[in-house]
């Protein structure tokens, strides 16, 4: 399991580190809300432990950015606020599970694997994209071709569902900016170009058959 801890006391990051470490998972962790973002949005992690109280942006602000930018990535809220009031709050701004201060680490375990074993149930056969021996799930965020599993960025997955979503169709680059980074960029960057290229990289170099087509003048278009 790939876990992001996002917590900026030093000692409870610690202990989480090594108590989630030492059950073979793959931990990264971030100090502090904007790092926490950053990370999330450029890497795929299967749980995120967070925080309520941290330095700049708290927890319920994360959840409710994540969410507002339809990532559903399993969030705990970790924090020392436990009233009826609090839970609610910070469930209702989009964490699947809530965790209150001082706890036990297996409790803490034992919901991590909960929600990750709950994740994988909700995303099986959903949302799969299929061209060729290409494989996109959408819900899971996993991609694999002639069944075996290809490693992306968080941006490029996005970049590469929106041109399985649109599969046979050519979309342009203005298009993709629109669609893929949701932010006004300048129409002359060739950010598009990059992340295609890196795309190819993983996608079709090690096969003959290339599914992603540059259609000059007019954009990029996956198709068998």
């Amino acid at each position: 399991m790939k876990l992001l801890i996002v917590e900026d006391e030093p000692n409870l990051l610690s202990i989480l580190r090594k108590g989630f470490a030492e059950n073979n998972n793959e931990v990264s962790v971030a100090l502090d809300g904007k790092t926490a973002l950053e990370m999330i949005h450029n890497y795929n992690f299967d749980v995120v432990v967070l925080d309520v109280m941290l330095p700049d942006i708290n927890g319920i602000e994360i959840c409710r950015r994540l969410r507002a930018s339809k990532n559903f990535v399993p969030i705990l809220l970790l924090t020392a606020l436990g009233t009826s009031e609090n839970i609610v709050t910070g469930l209702n701004s989009g964490a699947d599970d809530y965790l209150v201060k001082p706890f036990k680490f297996g409790e803490l375990d034992a919901r991590v694997n909960a929600l990750h074993r709950r994740a994988h149930q909700e995303t099986d056969k959903i949302d799969v994209i299929t061209i060729g021996d290409l494989e996109i799930n959408g819900r899971a965020k996993t991609v694999k071709r002639d069944g075996e599993p290809i490693i992306l960025t968080a941006k490029e997955f996005k970049l590469l569902y929106y041109l399985g979503k649109n599969a046979g169709r050519i979309v342009s680059r203005d298009q993709i900016l629109d669609n893929v980074w949701d932010i006004n960029f300048d129409m002359n960057t060739n950010v598009v170009d990059v992340y295609i290229t890196y795309l190819r990289k993983k996608i079709d170099k090690p096969y003959t058959t290339k599914l992603i087509h540059t259609m000059k003048g007019l954009g990029y278009v996956i198709k068998q």
